[in-house]
């Protein structure tokens, strides 16, 4: 290779390359990301894992016309520099630039926007679907890993696949981890294919040494068809359920084998059918850093390449209180029990995991199947806290509804992300469970405004013996120490003001005090409720004569604000929210300047709202 990676003229040059040139090609493409997430931060092990699978894929078919979906998308990166956005890197994750997912406004290979796990097979099952009945003749491939096929949807997925015998190709890239390590009987199951022999070597070795006998070579590995199912389950031990599903299985194979790739890929293109091709991948190859830590760097901020070590440390988050302090409680009650979604560290959990390990429950990348879990631990007599990020916990919204709230159980979610995440955009922001889970009867929504009281509420919560989701943000936390009070599910009067009363939910708390005091320069005097319970609604602090302000990182239609004004009786309210439209990546503090949830915005707004009304 004699040019940067952008300046090629991707996917077009790429078809053109040698197999040694390919080659070239996955280490240069190595070398960039490294560079490139290194300054920008983003999901790195994962890409430096399905660099050579990219590559094979756009070697062998022709996207856009053949179609490629990838499950989650976060391994999207190398597919991004392949078809012409190596260019665009710079900008990885920050507004106005490149998303780390797959964005159909973004390009014409970006055929299906992803974020969330386990919806690529049934999404190009449907594309299968639209092309058989338009009589058009392209390729569909999904490309998922082994974490996101422990959820349930995988495998509804391929049960419909397999027997519509549409043609169809499921790319399996197993890497033998997905976030947390992964659980369960499918991963027993491809940990065994992983040490098997390649069935499909073995296939064709016996086809071709039966018809090298003359004369009757042919008949016999004709008449002889019926042993294949004997061999199948001989040799894959226990490694036939794909097949069972009405795949033709190829595979093992390895992922950073470009030849084996590439003839695999081949053949499966050539098989009128579904086919199944199960991928083994290194997360973080190339990168030993990576792969020493591939937790770390699944997804991690800027970093130094040298040394793997983040530029900027990482102080104590919520989500660090949140799994300490029930590491605490649960000494004292043996009732308590922990659930996560594949999430174990990242929420928090580790710690638990490991004082607890009997106490601790992985479900898997299996949110609906967790909440049901957790509402049978909690008719069994335990004290489940179901530990979830915000926007994956809306893939359980009937559990929650049907399982938990109807039997009015004593399940405690832990909502970990909740409000605007950041860089990883629209798929990830946690900007919908106020609205959806003040709509449930039983359910009592808390929101704390720092550590200190995230700590009292997690305790409060496993007191009440009902329903209680206590939501909390992706950062760092403060912590008031003039707080120290056991928490008792009322809102607080923070400060008192003349001319506007500022209710400023969970951790909004501190967005009220800098407005506050920019509303004091001008001679308007504010007051500051902080609102810990969203619901029940506590209105005891409630000054009627006063105009009312609500802030809160969730969307305004069905928020805390809407339900203020609605219950409180009081109709001179000014409401601060996300507006009702998915939003874009982007740093935390560029996203709230952008749509008027910063201090100066918020400060503004009230101004001219009192001006109109004097």
């Amino acid at each position: 290779m004699n040019k940067k990676l952008e300046e090629y003229h991707f996917p077009d040059d790429l078809k053109e390359m040698r197999e040694d040139e390919l080659g070239l090609l996955s280490y240069a493409i190595r070398d960039f990301l490294i560079e490139k997430v290194s300054k920008t931060g983003g999901h790195l092990a994962s890409n430096l894992g399905v660099v050579e699978l990219s590559i094979a894929l756009h070697k062998v078919f022709d996207s856009p016309k053949d179609k490629i979906v990838w499950d989650v998308g976060h391994q999207s990166y190398v597919h991004k520099i392949l078809t012409g956005r190596a260019d665009a890197f710079d900008t990885l994750r920050q507004m106005g630039g490149i998303s780390g997912f797959p964005k159909i406004k973004e390009s014409v290979h970006d055929i299906y926007e992803t974020g969330h796990s386990s919806t690529s097979i049934s999404a190009a099952a449907g594309m299968a679907a639209a092309r058989d009945l338009k009589g058009e003749s392209h390729e569909v491939i999904a490309v998922i890993g082994d974490g996101s096929l422990t959820g349930g949807m995988a495998y509804e997925a391929l049960n419909n696949v397999g027997a519509s015998k549409s043609k169809m190709i499921v790319i399996l890239n197993d890497n033998g981890m997905s976030i947390s390590r992964n659980i369960g009987g499918v991963s027993q199951h491809l940990s065994k294919l992983r040490t098997s022999n390649s069935y499909l070597n073995a296939k064709k070795a016996i086809k071709k040494a039966l018809r090298s006998i003359p004369v009757v070579g042919q008949d016999i590995s004709t008449n002889l068809a019926h042993a294949k199912d004997r061999i199948k389950y001989a040799l894959l031990s226990g490694g036939v359920i794909f097949e069972e599903l009405g795949f033709t299985y190829l595979g093992p194979v390895d992922g950073h084998n470009l030849s084996e790739l590439l003839e695999v890929l081949k053949i499966a293109g050539q098989i009128h059918g579904p086919v199944f091709i199960h991928v083994m991948t290194k997360k973080g190859k190339g990168y030993r850093t990576a792969e020493l830590n591939p937790n770390k760097f699944h997804g991690i901020g800027p970093f130094d390449r040298e040394t793997g070590a983040l530029r900027k440390a990482a102080g104590v988050t919520y989500s660090d209180v949140f799994g300490n302090t029930l590491v605490s409680l649960a000494e004292e009650n043996d009732d308590i029990v922990a659930i996560s979604a594949a999430m174990c560290d990242a929420t928090g959990l580790g710690p638990f995991a490991k004082r607890y390990p009997y106490r601790f429950f992985d479900v898997g990348i299996a949110e609906a199947h967790g909440v049901t879990f957790a509402a049978g631990l909690a008719r069994a007599g335990m004290k489940p806290v179901a530990a979830i990020y915000s926007s994956f916990l809306q893939r359980a919204y009937d559990q929650i509804i049907e399982d938990v709230c109807l039997q009015n159980l004593p399940v405690v979610f832990a909502i970990d992300r909740a409000g605007i995440v950041g860089a990883d955009g629209e798929t990830h922001h946690g900007v919908f469970d106020l609205s959806y889970l003040r709509t449930m009867p039983n359910m009592t929504v808390l929101t704390p405004k720092d550590g200190i009281q995230l700590s009292a509420m997690l305790c409060y919560a496993l007191s009440l013996g009902t329903p209680v989701a206590i939501r909390y943000p992706r950062s760092e936390c403060s912590f008031d120490t003039e707080k120290m009070a056991p928490y008792d599910g009322q809102n607080c009067r923070k400060a008192d003001g003349r001319d506007v009363d500022i209710w400023a939910v969970g951790k909004m708390a501190a967005t009220a005090e800098k407005v506050k005091a920019a509303l004091a320069r001008r001679g308007i005097e504010a007051g500051i409720v902080e609102v810990s319970c969203v619901k029940p609604l506590d209105v005891s602090c409630l000054e009627k004569n006063r105009t009312i302000v609500t802030i809160e990182d969730n969307l305004l239609a069905g928020g805390f604000g809407e339900g203020f004004r609605a219950q409180s009786g009081c109709s001179d309210v000014l409401s601060f929210g996300w507006p009702d439209q998915f939003i874009e990546h982007g740093s935390c503090e560029d996203l709230y300047r952008k749509y008027g949830l910063d201090a100066d915005s918020i400060t503004e707004r009230i101004c001219e709202y009192l001006e109109r009304k004097a």
